[in-house]
């Protein structure tokens, strides 16, 4: 990939929205795939009342609209200004009591995992049926919509077109399972749990032009301590970012 290329990949521009300042990709084409479109925000006329207490609007009791979810709130119940990474706002903004906890939990993910996914790590990565892995370097692209992989030769995963994805783990008790799965990005298990520790990944996607489904494996490599724990480390992250992307596909 050309730098060219990637440098309009990662453009960005300073928008101004009615809800405030938003650092946003300068072509629409290159945006996160982990991003969520600003609501539609409830008409004034149609807010009467606020939509949590049923408080009455009138010249003391102001409306506010929340940031997230659009909805008509009055200052008791939409005072906290919280930041919105997804929605690329700049400055915390005003959010209802039930958005901003979402959105203060969220912001554990771009704090935390989202550093570790672009910094990467290292794994085995075994492609469809092949017996012979390779030695690669994973991590998550700087716009967020690509992951790439790096060795003998170069590949890119666009995120979006990721349907499933598999935490392999080993250590639970017999007769438990040894894996825990987001099929088609679905479901909420954590990626290691108790004595249980993260192993690799099992990934499914589509390429583009192609018809069928790609797969692939990553293992952690297990005979360098340092590389381990950051390879654990992205997994757990990865797990995290794969249960934010099924949430903006299902909003």
């Amino acid at each position: 990939m050309s730098s060219e290329v990637s440098a309009r990949r990662d453009a960005k521009k300073l928008v101004r929205s009615p809800s405030g300042l938003r650092m946003v990709p300068e072509h629409r084409a290159f945006g996160s795939p982990f991003g969520l479109e600003e609501p539609q925000w409830v008409p004034d006329k149609e807010c009467r009342r606020c939509m949590q207490c049923d408080a009455k609007f009138d010249f003391l009791t102001r409306k506010h609209h929340c940031r997230r979810c659009g909805k008509c709130f009055c200052d008791r119940c939409c005072s906290q200004k919280v930041p919105l990474r997804r929605m690329c706002f700049v400055d915390p903004v005003r959010q209802c009591a039930e958005c901003a906890l979402v959105s203060l939990k969220e912001a554990e993910f771009y704090d935390k995992q989202l550093k570790v996914l672009l910094s990467g790590a290292t794994f085995l990565v075994t492609f469809g049926n092949s017996e012979k892995p390779e030695t690669m370097t994973c991590r998550l692209s700087n716009n967020q919509r690509y992951l790439f992989l790096d060795g003998d030769s170069h590949y890119e995963i666009e995120i979006v077109h990721i349907s499933t994805v598999q935490i392999l783990t080993e250590g639970f008790p017999p007769g438990e399972k040894d894996i825990h799965a987001y099929t088609s990005l679905r479901g909420s298990q954590p990626a290691s749990e108790g004595n249980a520790r993260a192993t690799g990944m099992f990934l499914q996607y589509t390429v583009p032009g192609t018809e069928g489904v790609t797969q692939l494996k990553l293992t952690v490599v297990e005979d360098v301590t340092v590389g381990r724990r950051q390879a654990v480390a992205w997994l757990v992250a990865m797990h995290k970012a794969a249960k934010l992307l099924y949430e903006s596909r299902d909003q």
